[in-house]
């Protein structure tokens, strides 16, 4: 074949090809987007052509197995030999001997919550260890709005925030709150657990410096983790170690690319009862340019004179404070959290705080009963007041009357932690297990006498955040919350009582170490 042939031939092919394409339905429509293409971006049509070439060498390709040719091949027996001989390793470490015997004795309520419980052995007993400290649970007012909104919402909205599970509820909550402590802006998260753990890695990342007091709580300490920012840790509520270490990232971080840097404090410390100095935290927080992220799961609802937390009770203007971190369980006796601050700080965590995005939205319920219990704290302070004198009457029953055990724990906070008094730890010689023992024995006692007392439980502070985990050690302490719904009699004998049975475990202790 000659090469008139061979073009003659080329041509009568194309030709055939064009008339054969020319038939198909909507060619015409893609020869003029071609053409109009190749007019107004050849180089376009190029890359549209070789996406073509690929997708259709794509689907014209060979497929491949996934599964590895080289295995051996098991009989049946063996396969079942295997199987029998495995075992999963426990999710959690197994419960000590004085664990088991701890939740032995657990108490069972049967019934609502309330000043006064029973228990499923059909004592009747007073409770003190509940976080119902105003007593909302018996208001009735609270309780048929909830029915109300129970009836109107139903349990749940059964989707995220920002999807379809925010409601209204949910936004009036956050307004009340946000006028409340005097922010610009608020955000209600479903748990009160994750709300800490997720507003710090919602603004701290890797490389990022937080410096965190050592006595901060669990939750913190999983969002200090989560966070992966290098942590710096100051002396519990040491100012001038807090300044030291301030000051050491400063100079450190000179001539460097800036970073993000943060102050991580509770406003009452979960593990030891007192609180933070703020005016200082904000003094130096603007001297040496940090934020704040300050948690008030503990503060808000029971400091200041209308409950507003720290931010009241110290006289510092919540704007100061770039976070402000807190509980609607507890003294509110609703559920949830919420993050308060500067508007652009609370847009944020709606796309990138993890329990907000990635949870159901706060039932409705709750919200109602949180917005309910401010009200009432807003418009009846006495609440407060009778709160307040009924912790001064358990106060003086317990400390400086005990000699065996002392009160770490501020005067305003309903949360009494009763911890060993150091020569008392130091003459017995007694380790943290020891003094776990005989707290328990303590509120065995208690319990027995018909007051119901707890002791201080914390998940272990292990090292969650890098090479430090803090170099802080929980001491062991009973913890009695006072509650406005006993009147100052029976808080002063339950405090009798209490003060009692303390004494009647270490006398008894001491006989035994004697003989």
């Amino acid at each position: 074949m000659d090469l008139d042939e061979a073009q003659i031939l080329l041509k009568s092919w194309l030709r055939y090809v064009v008339t054969t394409f020319q038939k198909l339905p909507g060619s015409a429509v893609l020869v003029r987007y071609v053409q109009s293409s190749y007019q107004n971006d050849p180089i376009r049509s190029a890359i549209e052509l070789i996406l073509v070439i690929f997708f259709i060498r794509y689907l014209l390709s060979p497929s491949y197995s996934t599964q590895k040719q080289n295995y051996v091949k098991l009989r049946d027996d063996e396969i079942d030999e295997l199987v029998y001989e495995w075992s999963p390793e426990p999710l959690v470490a197994p419960l000590t001997a004085f664990e088991e015997v701890e939740a032995e004795k657990l108490p069972v309520i049967v019934g609502p919550t309330g000043p006064k419980s029973k228990l499923s052995n059909g004592r009747t007993v007073t409770n003190l260890a509940t976080y119902n400290f105003y007593n909302f649970n018996a208001n009735e007012q609270i309780k048929e709005k909830a029915i109300q909104t129970l009836r109107t919402y139903g349990v749940g909205p059964c989707g995220p925030p920002q999807f379809y599970g925010t409601q209204d509820v949910h936004m009036k909550t956050e307004a009340d709150i946000a006028n409340y402590l005097g922010t610009e802006g608020c955000i209600v998260y479903a748990q009160a657990f994750s709300t800490i753990s997720s507003v710090i890695p919602a603004f701290c990342k890797r490389g990022d410096i937080i410096v965190a007091d050592r006595a901060v709580n669990y939750a913190i300490r999983r969002g200090l983790e989560i966070s992966r920012s290098s942590i710096k840790w100051y002396q519990h509520g040491d100012m001038d170690d807090l300044e030291r270490v301030m000051l050491k990232v400063v100079k450190d971080q000179a001539g460097k690319k800036l970073t993000r840097r943060f102050i991580v404090a509770e406003g009452l410390f979960e593990m030891t009862g007192d609180s933070v100095d703020l005016p200082k935290l904000v003094e130096l927080k603007e001297k040496y340019k940090f934020r704040i992220i300050l948690d008030e799961t503990w503060s808000f609802g029971t400091l200041g004179r209308s409950g507003r937390g720290l931010t009241e009770a110290q006289n510092v203007d919540p704007t100061q404070v770039d976070m402000i971190v807190g509980s609607l369980a507890g003294p509110l006796c609703a559920g949830g959290g919420f993050c308060a601050g500067a508007k652009d700080v609370v847009e944020h965590q709606r796309i990138s705080a993890a329990s907000y995005t990635f949870s159901a939205a706060l039932p409705a319920m709750l919200a109602i009963t949180a917005t309910e219990t401010l009200s009432l704290l807003q418009s009846n302070p006495d609440i407060l007041t009778q709160c307040r004198d009924n912790i001064r009457a358990m106060r003086a029953q317990l400390d400086p009357r005990s000699d065996w055990v002392t009160c770490t724990s501020v005067p305003e906070n309903p949360i009494l932690l009763l911890v060993l008094k150091p020569e008392v730890v130091k003459g017995r010689n007694l380790s943290i297990l020891g003094q776990e023992r005989l707290l328990q024995e303590c509120v065995d006692e208690a319990l027995a006498n018909g007051v119901l007392i707890t002791k201080l439980k914390t998940m272990p502070l292990l090292n969650y955040v890098g090479s430090q985990s803090g170099g802080w050690q929980v001491q062991p302490a009973l913890k009695v919350c006072v509650t406005s719904g006993l009147s100052k009699k029976e808080i002063e004998k339950a405090g009798i009582t209490i003060r009692h049975a303390i004494t009647k475990v270490m006398t008894r202790k001491s006989s035994a170490r004697t003989g």
